[in-house]
């Protein structure tokens, strides 16, 4: 396969994103780590992020930059949704780790991810992120600005079970996120973030703190409307997830050029849709909202599959943008969008499998192709 960013674009963006149409499938792992390989090589690329939760991405991060963890631990601990069973993500952190062994600080690559501490089925506690925000400015601050103690945030937050309850998914009533000590501790989340900002000439540098703040607010955000009992509910929760994923990739972006991974609805530039039963949603992804930032500095590559055989997703049809591609004698390729004519929509018998909408092609750089995903 042959990739540069000059195949489909005139300068290098900011923002690299690379949308794949399911999850699970090895085969668009394996992809996008030659990508990467490529982008890092011969375009300067410091920064793969996937979605992933940002916190657990930390420590994924240390095993390559610095080994300050194993391999296996890093695959344990590192990812969410259990991505860390993927041999592709062990290959890429393994290539990682080698390529930035006895290089400076200054010349790795870093792995991240760029989804909030979320699960289809739960949201976590705002613990980790703000007690680590916290114990950061309480060791590097006047103790007379800081607006709480760590004992007062303990209290406040109670058990973590409490928080991650998935119960609260369907149910609201279960959901503690506008109870009075959650309304407190946005209050004193929103102070330590601001805190932080006030002293950012001390305190230059330091990305996972920052980090620990976006997270932190952008968690707390979460429970509140996972506690709302109106029909603003469900989408305000998809707004604000992909408003924490554009707010991880951006800061991510000003530290040098990023490639971003994750399923073609959280990077298109068009409107996301989604039915749940019987209620339609639409939302922005984090990659139109980056954009809007960006502008020309935000690319978006979206990969396109032809069959997955083992989900019942067969042979595509021929006037499908699949279809036309499938139909070429490569297995795996990169192709301009405004090739293909006017293609008609496909239509996937497994819920999992997302094919490209035609509608979407004048907003999208480039195709990715691979003919068969090879799982079993």
């Amino acid at each position: 396969m042959t990739f540069a960013i000059e195949d489909v674009m005139t300068a290098r963006p900011r923002v690299l994103a690379l949308g794949e149409p399911t999850h699970g499938e090895d085969v668009l792992l394996e992809v996008r780590n030659e990508l990467f390989r490529r982008l890092v090589e011969r375009d300067g690329f410091r920064t793969i992020a996937i979605e992933s939760d940002c916190l657990m991405g930390l420590v994924a991060d240390d095993y390559v930059t610095a080994g300050k963890v194993s391999l296996d631990e890093a695959m344990e601990r590192g990812f969410s949704h259990e991505f860390g069973r993927s041999a592709a993500n062990r290959e890429l952190l393994r290539w990682l780790r080698a390529y930035n062994d006895g290089r400076p600080a200054a010349e790795q690559v870093h792995f991240a991810g760029f989804d909030g501490p979320l699960e289809i089925s739960h949201a976590a506690s705002p613990r980790q992120a703000l007690t680590e925000l916290h114990a950061y400015l309480a060791a590097r601050v006047d103790a007379t600005l800081l607006p709480c103690t760590a004992e007062t945030l303990d209290r406040l937050l109670g058990a973590d079970d409490r928080w991650a309850n998935p119960a609260t998914m369907m149910d609201p009533s279960q959901s503690i996120g506008r109870t009075p000590e959650a309304r407190d501790l946005r209050l004193l989340a929103d102070d330590l973030a601001a805190l932080l900002d006030s002293q950012a000439p001390d305190l230059r540098d330091d990305d996972r703190a920052r980090l620990h703040a976006r997270t932190a607010t952008g968690l707390l955000r979460y429970h509140y409307w996972l506690a709302d009992t109106s029909p603003g509910r469900l989408p305000w929760l998809l707004s604000v997830r992909a408003s924490v994923m554009a707010a991880n990739l951006l800061a991510l972006a000003g530290t040098g050029p990023v490639m971003a991974f994750a399923h073609n609805s959280h990077l298109q530039r068009v409107r996301s849709s989604m039915r749940l039963g019987d209620i339609p949603l639409q939302w922005w992804s984090a990659g139109a909202i980056v954009e809007a930032q960006l502008g020309a500095g935000y690319a978006y590559l979206a990969m396109a599959l032809g069959t997955i055989h083992h989900r019942g997703v067969g042979t595509p049809p021929p006037d499908t943008i699949e279809g036309l591609l499938y139909a070429r004698p490569d297995d795996r390729f990169l192709v301009d969008p405004g090739t293909l004519g006017r293609p008609v929509p496909r239509v996937s018998p497994w819920f999992g499998y997302a094919p490209l909408d035609p509608a979407h092609l004048p907003s999208i750089d480039g195709i990715v192709f691979v003919k068969d995903s090879g799982g079993a």
